[in-house]
């Protein structure tokens, strides 16, 4: 479908070609940007693809990845870039740059598209003209760590990890860690196994029943058998699994994926009494973020993280540096909110903390 006036027209959905090009002139696109994870997203066969790109009469092209529930009506459709679970979508463009006047066309027609809820999320790096104008939006920030991988990894060892982090990793070398990478899908079971062994362990951190974790886990961050065997099939040998065992038992498994740029810590889980002692967590993020160094990423970036939280500490002990990514919500009916205080009343009821 292709439409427009005289200050700008729409072709949705994106076609491929254009999508790939403006990958390529926006060097700083994350992986859940990528061909490769919008070509996960719509083979979950959840999604219609509802991606826009704006054609301005300057020359600039903007890509907003769009998904949207199916099936349902236009009336009562839930659009994102990306969904729940699907990470950071955002618009994509030349150097990532816009104008606001371009900014604010484009967030008018999303908002103005009739559907129950359309939600943009925007990369931490994102242009400030695209929160400037998002006055017809709720916006909703959240925090991320990236480590910055200029100057090779002599230079992030030396000065970007903690002493800390060289000392838990010299002790991990010690070990007797044994350590496998795999890029086939291989070990992917093995981290699901150290996945399910996890969610005890988060449940007795944030004091909540087993069900109410199982039911965040799945709402928030959906991980299953099916669903890594997807994002692996699509990214190749750009989907890593990294295992570390300790006397022949594994202890801990990350998940990484590669695209432009970005190295993204995509997964990561442990069984913590056997892992922490040995410190084994450390020695994998060490050895992932050499790698990305000697293959040339620029950045390696470390997932959503709440900011003074223990899981936050981690990551800025290896380098990484608190960012901000916002969700801007355009919302007929204020769901995401009644959502959230929904939570809230029940963390409140069971006395659960968010501490992760």
């Amino acid at each position: 479908m292709r439409s427009g006036n005289d200050s700008f027209s729409v072709t949705s959905p994106v076609p491929r070609a254009v999508w790939e090009s403006l990958l390529r002139s926006d060097r700083n696109a994350l992986v859940s940007q990528s061909l490769a994870w919008r070509d996960a997203v719509f083979a979950s066969d959840r999604y219609e693809d509802v991606s826009r790109l704006y054609e301005f009469p300057s020359g600039r092209q903007v890509v907003v990845p769009l998904a949207r529930h199916r099936p349902r009506p236009r009336w009562a459709a839930v659009a994102a870039s990306w969904p729940r679970g699907w990470e950071v979508g955002g618009p994509i463009s030349e150097g990532g740059r816009v104008s606001p006047a371009e900014a604010a066309a484009v967030l008018a027609d999303v908002a103005g598209r009739g559907m129950l809820t359309a939600g943009i999320r925007l990369r931490h790096d994102a242009d400030a003209a695209w929160l400037s104008e998002a006055r017809q939006f709720r916006v909703v920030e959240r925090g991320c760590c990236v480590l910055d991988l200029a100057g090779g990894f002599g230079e992030v060892w030396q000065h970007r990890f903690r002493s800390a982090a060289r000392r838990a990793v010299r002790k991990a070398e010690r070990s007797g860690l044994d350590i496998e990478v795999d890029r086939s899908g291989r070990l992917l079971g093995v981290y699901y196994d150290l996945y399910q062994k996890s969610i005890p362990r988060w449940t007795a951190v944030r004091h909540e029943p087993v069900w109410l974790t199982r039911l965040r886990m799945t709402w928030i961050n959906p991980t299953s058998p099916d669903r890594l065997a997807l994002v692996a099939r699509h990214f190749g040998e750009n989907c890593s699994t990294w295992v570390a065992r300790y006397r022949g038992q594994p202890v801990a498994a990350l998940i990484v994926l590669r695209s432009g740029a970005y190295a993204k810590y995509w997964r990561g889980a442990m069984d913590k009494e056997a892992a922490n002692p040995v410190r084994a967590n450390d020695l994998l993020q060490r050895l992932v973020i050499e790698e990305a160094c000697r293959d040339g990423y620029r950045f390696y970036d470390m997932g959503f993280t709440q900011p003074g939280s223990p899981l936050a500490g981690f990551k800025e002990k290896l380098g990484a540096t608190l960012h901000f990514t916002h969700t801007l919500l355009a919302e007929r009916i204020p769901l995401d909110a009644a959502r959230e205080r929904s939570e809230h009343l029940v963390k409140k009821m069971i006395g659960a903390r968010d501490n992760t």
